[in-house]
């Protein structure tokens, strides 16, 4: 079996299977007051200098507004990826809110430096597809990658996702935008 299929096709599971642990607005408050001892005892899993990055700060300042702003949206956003039995934190995932009024969800997903090319972005990515398939209110699921990003071009790979066009982001520039239907991914 690899990392990311085996004969059972892309949807297996792997050795590397993430679950995902809810980051609460507690939790980002204390990341973006530098406190990481305190947002891993709120989270209940031990965080990583990573989520003190310049970038994942930016986030973290753009979800708690969502969150504020919103506090239903809350369950459909960042999410940090767990391995293991000893609640190893490699990266963080979820979706940019609820599904909108046709009932698209966009993804979003980052695995630490020290952890890349395991396997695990992909693991996150079909957790949260699987996600996706099991909400009734959602119908396409949405990936917008930069045409620079040769990694997560490859992470979606294989799972179905059509290019449907361009987009440009304030943050990351010009995206490719791919989608695939939420129904053609296996439920948990």
């Amino acid at each position: 079996m690899t990392d990311e299929a085996d004969d059972r096709g892309p949807f297996a599971r792997s050795p590397k299977r993430v679950r995902f642990v809810e980051l609460s607005s507690r939790a980002i408050s204390a990341l973006l007051d530098g406190d990481l001892p305190e947002a891993g005892r709120v989270a209940g899993v031990s965080l990583t200098e990573y989520f003190l990055t310049d970038s994942a700060r930016w986030l973290w300042r753009f979800r708690l507004g969502q969150m504020a702003a919103d506090p239903g949206r809350a369950r459909w956003m960042v999410r940090q990826a767990v391995v293991g039995d000893g609640g190893l934190v490699v990266g963080h995932a979820g979706f940019h809110g609820p599904p909108d009024e046709v009932g698209m969800v966009e993804i979003g997903y980052s695995i630490a430096p020290d952890f890349r090319r395991r396997g695990y972005a992909r693991s996150a990515l079909i957790e949260l597809l699987r996600r996706a398939a099991a909400e009734p209110a959602v119908t396409t699921v949405r990936a917008a990658i930069s045409p620079d990003n040769g990694a997560s071009l490859a992470t979606i790979a294989g799972l179905g996702f059509v290019e449907v066009g361009e987009q440009w982001d304030e943050e990351d520039g010009r995206e490719v935008v791919f989608e695939v239907p939420a129904r053609r991914v296996p439920s948990a």
